[in-house]
């Protein structure tokens, strides 16, 4: 499968998280303070730029995340509402590439780009041993 086929520059998801305490740096690490924790916003920004993508793949095929470029701009406290997005900047074979933004109300609390690599999961789970699970 040829990602140029399928997917669009201009694609774009959203998703919003009440922020739990099981996602802040204090849950993580002793004696950090209990704000979003960074790995936690980069989690979300990827699985936004795999929900922007997913509906236009073919059966059987799936992304998954190879390239990070991200920046945390600001601490987020427990309970607070962060709205995260993704959209497509460019496509090539078999990498697609994200701008992603999150946002704390109007607020960015993070900014960068991501990318995602167009496997076949079948292929990709016989190569790793990864236990059958259909995507």
């Amino acid at each position: 499968m040829d990602a140029r086929d399928v997917i669009k520059i201009g694609m774009s998801a959203e998703r919003t998280l009440v922020v739990p305490p099981e996602r802040t740096v204090g849950h993580f690490v002793s004696g950090m303070p209990m704000v979003y924790a960074t790995p936690m916003m980069i989690l979300e920004m990827e699985v936004t730029s795999g929900d922007a993508v997913r509906g236009a793949l073919q059966p059987g095929w799936i992304t998954v995340g190879t390239e990070v470029d991200v920046r945390h701009l600001a601490a987020t406290p427990v309970g607070a509402t962060v709205r995260t997005t993704a959209r497509v900047i460019e496509v090539e074979r078999r990498v697609i590439r994200f701008a992603v933004e999150a946002f704390d109300g109007e607020r960015k609390i993070g900014e960068g780009k991501h990318a995602r690599g167009l496997v076949n999961y079948e292929q990709f789970t016989k190569r790793f041993g990864v236990p059958e699970r259909k995507p």
